[in-house]
């Protein structure tokens, strides 16, 4: 039996894993609003609830415990009678609501729900204005006469959460704890409170050690970090990761007791949207073997970040070499094999990395969970000798974020 966490590499057998199945927060998607809530378009939600039952499905013929972050949230607060109030209260400071008339009918909604597995589902589907009674709100501010107009012209006073079925991004597991990331966007930032109280009342999860601090002024978010082996890691300088918080990460991670991380490798790729993550690039197939967008060849820098003289300090050097290169010296393997999303094919290999065609969920090494649609990239990869587990991805692939964006390893099997 698994407690506790422990991911010391990105291939090693899976054990135990977190997803979160889509769910009616689609339904509060509009055209209005999925360019602020970080969608190019509206996935059918009854397609993707199936393609994603496939994936957990999937994952458990595999021998993976699946587990779900509403139900491990609604456990942590269930298991301190001081959690839930506070979430809630966290919950409606965070919303986006000025009107405090508003904000009040918004927080006693939440406040009525007794169950908390359906008060987490209700933070996430977001919250519409003729949930709430609008009527008893007294002595109106503007903020609330305009916040209340309701109808057709603001039918939403809670945008829903509706990325949050990438559960890579908000926090990501290293060893036998957890950085609690801080979401470049405004609109995924109410993610972390899943997080926070999570690991900070699950009775499995509450005494964990914690890496980074959602607090940090600094944005980082968790498609940008691959943990490479016990002693390595990577982070990605990208779109949605600063440097400034991978320094805090690092050196959390190198001077920590309970840590087992001696270097931090941070790449920086490309800062654009079809370039967002790290994972979104390059991912880990087998011991020696990486899948890996061909656009960021030749032009990728990469930095180690090791300890320095004294207490605290890192020391930082870039690194020589082409990415075959220096992801070889991270492993300590005399060579590493790179599989190009696409293969040679530049409109292929546009089109499939935009489709997650890079983003690849190791069960173990050598197999790995890939979307279905990459008909291109999973051929070269077949013929490489890669044991694909292939998922149907017609509307998941909608929200931009493949099989390891969809996932969060909690236990791995070291690597034989």
């Amino acid at each position: 039996m698994t407690t506790g966490l422990n991911i010391c590499s990105e291939i090693g057998e899976l054990r135990k894993v977190m997803l979160h199945r889509p769910g009616d927060e689609l339904l509060n998607l509009s055209p209005d609003n999925i360019g602020r809530l970080l969608f190019d378009d509206i996935p059918f939600l009854e397609t993707a609830q199936a393609e994603h039952d496939r994936f957990a499905q999937m994952l458990r013929d595999e021998g993976v415990e699946v587990l779900y972050l509403d139900q491990l949230v609604a456990e942590a607060l269930a298991a301190n009678p001081m959690a839930r109030e506070s979430f809630v209260r966290d919950y409606v400071a965070e919303c986006g609501i000025d009107g405090p008339g508003v904000r009040e009918a918004v927080r006693q909604r939440l406040e009525d729900i007794d169950d908390p597995l359906e008060l987490v589902e209700k933070a996430i589907t977001g919250v519409r204005a003729d949930e709430v009674d609008l009527a008893s709100v007294k002595d109106a501010s503007l903020a609330d006469v305009m916040e209340a107009g309701g109808g057709d012209e603001n039918p939403i006073l809670v945008d829903p959460i509706p990325n949050v079925y990438f559960t890579r991004d908000t926090f990501s597991v290293i060893g036998s704890g957890v950085s609690l990331n801080r979401m470049r966007s405004a609109t995924r930032r109410r993610e972390s409170l899943f997080g926070r109280y999570l690991f900070t009342y699950h009775p499995e999860y509450s005494h964990v050690p914690i890496w980074y601090d959602p607090a940090s002024p600094y944005h980082i978010e968790g498609g940008d970090i691959l943990v490479l082996s016990a002693s390595v890691i990577g982070v990605g300088i990208s779109e949605r990761t600063q440097p400034a918080a991978i320094d805090r990460l690092a050196k959390h991670l190198l001077w920590s007791e309970k840590s087992q991380v001696r270097a931090v490798y941070a790449f920086s790729i490309p800062h654009k949207r079809s370039f967002m993550h790290l994972d979104t690039v390059f991912t880990q197939v087998d011991v020696d073997t990486f899948t890996v967008h061909p656009g960021i060849l030749g032009t990728l820098k990469v930095f180690s970040i090791t300890r320095g003289a004294h207490e605290g300090e890192t020391r930082i050097s870039q690194m020589e070499g082409t990415l075959d290169q220096v992801l070889a010296s991270a492993l300590g393997l005399s060579a590493v094999r790179l599989i190009k999303c696409g293969g040679d094919d530049p409109i292929a290999a546009a089109r499939e990395q935009w489709n997650d065609g890079s983003n690849t969920l190791a069960v173990r090494p050598g197999t790995v969970m890939v979307y279905q649609r990459n008909a291109v990239t999973n051929d070269i990869l077949y013929h490489a000798g890669v044991n694909l587990l292939e998922i149907p991805s017609a509307e998941l692939s909608r929200g931009r974020g493949g099989p390891h964006c969809m996932s969060m390893a909690f236990w791995r099997d070291a690597v034989k």
